[in-house]
């Protein structure tokens, strides 16, 4: 059975988009956050029902553009879903009594509906709108808690998306008139195909979606923004969000075409990410800045692989399935880790031992223990990586198994409470359970390949040999009592910070040589930059259904524009 995807497709965006303007209403909105994992339901079922690569004309809702689902975005929107709907059961527990519930509640529906959105897309305008709707909507989760350092993560987020957004357009919009003035996904893909397409177009979109997924050096947002949001949004977060920025360049990377200099570019970015954000993870104390340095350090993987492909020149059909697989296996298993920090902190005794056990289970997927489901993925995508770089993702099992070691030393003390919540305990299982799970039942249907075939354990125990390590060293580092550095979250902020402290240091000594009794102004742009985002915040808060309607006001012109 099949369900026409003129219903199907467009209710997976508009029924949390209905469900977030039900948050406006005085007596309902309170209650709302009782309707967060009804959200992604529609999603599941199109998983399941609706038809792939059929390109659906949908004039009746948001804009004149088009909806499909592929068989990529098949594996991203089913992993999504699931995410979302078990970290909305977390959130259930997890967000009663907090004050501003209702705000979280609607931003949670606005951000699902812009994620799922950019995963059906099949125009630019279309896939814009959902895109940048994603990147604004998630800011009130990042500065939920209206801390300090909430605030200054938030701002390092929304300058960071604003910059993407707007090389993203630029991108488009260029190629979009390369490409004879259509708006046609499939269109503008085959126009960077053909030999004298314009590499700048390449590089904005790369831009644009590379800081979404987190490539460094433009990642310093994630390491700072997810240790801010509660746990629920810092799982979705991770496990989903950032993928948008993978489905991005999925969708619209030139496959089949070779780019062997802006490919290895991106490769070499990629693979640096993968090796220096597990090490710098490694010497954070917070879970959640060390899970952030592991997902940067996974995203850094996968564009590594997409770069090498893109320099080879080999077909989407030989790079995509299995990419999608292991952004599959990632976003469930981080969604996991990430509900387990606060199911952590509320277990004690026995219960907490099989807490940190089955987190030290996915922990060990993630890095690619063999015979895991992480291992499996990994072995997916070796092929489209090359020789070199199926060398560099076995090397960085040591990486990652030092990274996910360190998580789970910081995890935190349980706090005083009677009872472990349910609704907290269930989710991280379920999430655990499926990324575990999952990747093998989908192997052999995404790969066309049985898992592992026949299985040569001699291979196998000398590919575990980075891990292997990992463990030694772990072992040794506590048997000596050795520590590892405390590092401030964000690095490449800390140097920005320093910089802009020496120059101000600088023009008060100049001020103060030149002997002029005008006091120096000091570097006020940052702080600046926080308070007006935090009032802003206020007014999003305090007025939330102005907030909204101006966001669809500023949707609908842009649609016009479009």
């Amino acid at each position: 059975m099949t369900v026409a995807p003129s219903l199907l497709l467009p209710v997976v965006i508009l029924w949390p988009i209905l469900l977030a303007l039900l948050c406006l209403l005085p007596k309902l909105g309170p209650r709302m956050l009782l309707a967060l994992p009804l959200a992604p339901l529609p999603a599941l079922a199109a998983v399941f029902l609706a038809p792939r690569d059929q390109t659906l004309s949908v004039t009746w809702v948001l804009l004149d553009g088009g909806l499909r689902l592929t068989e990529p975005g098949v594996l991203f929107l089913s992993g999504a879903a699931v995410l979302w709907f078990w970290a909305g059961v977390y959130a259930l527990r997890y967000m009663r009594g907090d004050p501003r519930a209702r705000t979280f509640a609607l931003f949670w529906m606005l951000v699902l509906a812009g994620n799922l959105g950019v995963f059906l897309a099949a125009d630019l305008a279309s896939f814009y709108v959902f895109f940048a709707l994603v990147s604004l909507a998630a800011y009130p989760l990042v500065i939920h808690d209206r801390k300090p350092a909430s605030m200054r993560a938030g701002a390092v987020y929304i300058i960071l998306a604003v910059i993407g957004e707007t090389a993203l357009l630029a991108g488009f919009m260029i190629g979009a008139h390369a490409a004879g003035g259509t708006i046609l996904i499939d269109e503008i893909r085959d126009s960077l195909a053909a030999p004298r397409a314009d590499p700048l177009v390449l590089w904005l979109m790369i831009a644009g979606f590379g800081i979404k997924a987190g490539l460094v050096p433009l990642h310093v947002w994630l390491p700072v923004a997810h240790p801010a949001a509660p746990v629920p949004a810092s799982a979705v977060l991770s496990g989903a969000i950032v993928k948008a920025g993978i489905f991005g360049l999925v969708t619209f990377l030139p496959w089949g075409s070779a780019w062997p200099i802006s490919g290895t570019l991106l490769a070499l970015a990629g693979f640096s990410g993968l090796f220096a954000a597990a090490l710098y993870g490694a010497m954070q104390g917070n879970p959640k800045t060390v899970l952030a340095y592991s997902t940067v350090s996974q995203m850094g993987l996968l564009m590594g692989v997409m770069g090498a492909a893109l320099a080879a020149g080999l077909s989407a059909a030989s790079v995509l399935p299995a990419v999608a697989l292991y952004a599959l296996h990632h976003g469930l298993a981080k969604g996991a880790l990430f509900l387990g920090v606060g199911v952590a902190g509320k277990a004690r005794g026995v219960v907490r031992g099989l807490v940190i056990a089955a987190l030290a289970m996915v922990a060990l997927s993630v890095a690619g223990l063999p015979l895991t489901a992480g291992a499996l993925t990994k072995s997916a995508i070796k092929g489209s990586a090359g020789d070199f770089g199926a060398t560099l993702i076995g090397l960085s099992a040591l990486t990652s198994g030092l990274l996910l070691a360190r998580f789970l030393f910081t995890l935190p003390k349980a706090e005083k409470e009677d009872r472990l919540p349910g609704l907290m305990v269930v989710p991280m299982v379920a999430l655990a359970a499926t990324a575990l799970a999952l990747p093998w039942s989908l192997y052999a249907a995404v790969t066309g390949k049985a898992p592992y075939g026949t299985i040569d354990f001699l291979a196998l125990g000398v590919s575990a040999w980075p891990l292997g390590l990992a463990a030694v060293l772990v072992i040794a580092a506590l048997g000596i009592g050795l520590r590892a550095p405390s590092l401030p979250e964000g690095d490449l902020l800390g140097s920005v910070a320093r910089f802009n402290a020496r120059a101000v240091a600088a023009a008060q000594a100049a001020a103060s040589v030149g002997g002029s009794d005008k006091p120096v102004e000091t570097a006020r742009t940052w702080p600046e930059i926080w308070d007006g985002l935090e009032r802003l915040e206020r007014l999003i808060n305090d007025h939330a259904a102005s907030s909204v309607t101006l966001i669809l006001i500023a949707l609908g012109l842009f649609a016009a524009l479009a």
